[in-house]
């Protein structure tokens, strides 16, 4: 866990989890916004499923899909303390 704060995010982070519509603050420890994103990734990942499953799209286009989710949610490849401004 970090240390208490206050936390200065990066910009490039804080522009990335906007788009999800997640705000963090100087008091918002990065592990909470980062398991916040988890968490909407995780639904996103299996409501494509689901439509997958319903046969909205076909099977060719799911990995493409997976891929383009992944690619809207690339902060999380970087791990909690990465999302802050160095010291």
């Amino acid at each position: 866990m970090s240390d208490g704060g206050p936390y200065r995010y990066r910009q490039e982070v804080l522009d990335a989890v906007w788009r999800h519509g997640i705000i963090p603050t100087t008091r918002t420890p990065p592990e909470l916004a980062r398991g916040f994103v988890r968490e909407l990734y995780k639904y996103e990942i299996r409501r494509l499923r689901d439509r997958y499953l319903r046969r909205e799209f076909a099977k060719r286009d799911y990995s493409a899909r997976v891929d383009a989710l992944r690619r809207r949610y690339g902060v999380l490849a970087l791990v909690p303390q990465r999302w802050l401004v160095e010291p």
